[in-house]
């Protein structure tokens, strides 16, 4: 079994567990936002998932520049290492919280491998496809505090088959088919779990 196909199953098992631990569930509860506009999160973890979702909207700026495979890797890369140094111990004492954390972070980890030994662009972005979906799910579940991260959604994406990405802008920037339909897709969800001032 090649290196990828391993990295593909361990990534469906992991997103199974995830899936069936957290679908049709609200996040988590235990962020508790404060009413003084202050995070209900550490400042270490929050720096750490920020760092996340500006590689992530990097990588996906070249999906929408249609990089090179190589830039593209690297990007991948990149966001890899941020997954990878997320500070999920500061999430505090739910362990079923950190555990879902763990799993979506793996599967990010593990799709990102499959995105760099992925020859093309069309092969990179579906498995883009799923480091946003993974994403998503993880934003909802930490109740990341910070910034409002948008999910956008092209039905005509793949064939007409459908993808999400996501956003720190509600601008449209299509990640699937840039050069044919740039502005094709509508927001999904608004994610803000900003304290309110």
């Amino acid at each position: 079994m090649s290196c990828k196909n391993i990295y593909l199953a361990l990534g469906a098992v992991l997103l199974m567990a995830a899936a069936c631990n957290s679908r049709n569930r609200q996040p988590s509860g235990t962020a508790v936002p404060a009413a003084n506009g202050k995070s209900a999160r550490s400042e270490a973890f929050n720096r750490s998932f920020g760092k996340l979702l500006s590689d992530y909207y990097a990588l996906k700026e070249g999906f929408v520049s249609e990089d090179s495979d190589t830039t593209l890797n690297r990007l991948g890369y990149t966001l890899m290492a941020a997954a990878d140094s997320l500070q999920l111990t500061e999430l505090g004492a739910d362990s079923a919280l950190l555990a879902n954390a763990v799993i979506y972070t793996e599967v990010v980890v593990a799709e990102l491998k499959g995105l760099a030994g992925e020859t093309g662009l069309e092969a990179k972005r579906k498995s883009f496809q799923m480091v946003s979906d993974q994403l998503y799910d993880l934003v909802r579940l930490v109740q990341y505090d910070r910034a409002v991260v948008y999910q956008q959604y092209c039905p005509m994406a793949f064939n007409d088959q459908g993808a999400a990405w996501l956003s720190s802008s509600p601008a449209v920037r299509n990640p699937y088919i840039p050069k044919k339909m740039p502005e094709c897709g509508e927001i999904k969800d608004s994610i803000d779990f900003r304290p309110k001032q």
